[in-house]
């Protein structure tokens, strides 16, 4: 008896947690990402991005709030040799997801991400991605209000407390 209750428990935990995996907005679509604009080093926000060894800002020009609600930055990644990398991003808060549309390379420039993906912003490696939604990408399980309201809170954090709907 006590097996089958176990066995019963677990099934139930597993259907929620897929109920929860499953896409919150089945007939959203995502706009096509324009070109990543220029990278720029100069006027970064700074991140503060716990356990990295590299520093992080990002570009308040390159804040963009898109009609499909996601959220598109470059965010800068300086090593602590001075090497310069960027992602060009986009956060989709309802579902808690990044995603990297072009790489920056010092010598090679912008490169697009062949078949992006998006990718749980609760990764290691994503660290840098979750302090954004977190200071001012997203209020809740939305985007902030607009680009420029996410800049204003990525300058001021106030952990807009992002909450995952998965």
């Amino acid at each position: 008896m006590h097996r089958e209750r176990l066995l019963l428990a677990l099934l139930l935990a597993a259907g929620a947690a897929q109920a929860q995996l499953a896409d919150v907005d089945p007939d959203w679509k995502e706009s096509e990402a324009p070109p990543p604009p220029a990278l720029r080093t100069d006027g970064l926000i700074p991140l503060d991005v716990a356990r990295s060894t590299l520093r992080y800002g990002v570009d308040p020009q390159s804040v963009t709030l898109g009609a499909d609600r996601v959220v598109r930055y470059v965010v800068v990644a300086t090593g602590s040799g001075g090497a310069v990398n960027g992602l060009y991003e986009g956060i989709r808060c309802k579902t808690g997801d990044v995603k990297v549309y072009a790489r920056y390379r010092p010598g090679s420039g912008w490169s697009r991400v062949q078949d992006a993906q998006w990718q749980p912003v609760h990764q290691p490696q994503s660290r840098h991605s979750l302090a954004i939604a977190r200071n001012g990408a997203c209020l809740g399980e939305g985007p902030n209000r607009s680009a420029s309201q996410i800049v204003q809170d990525l300058r001021a954090p106030a952990d807009h407390r992002f909450q995952l709907t998965r």
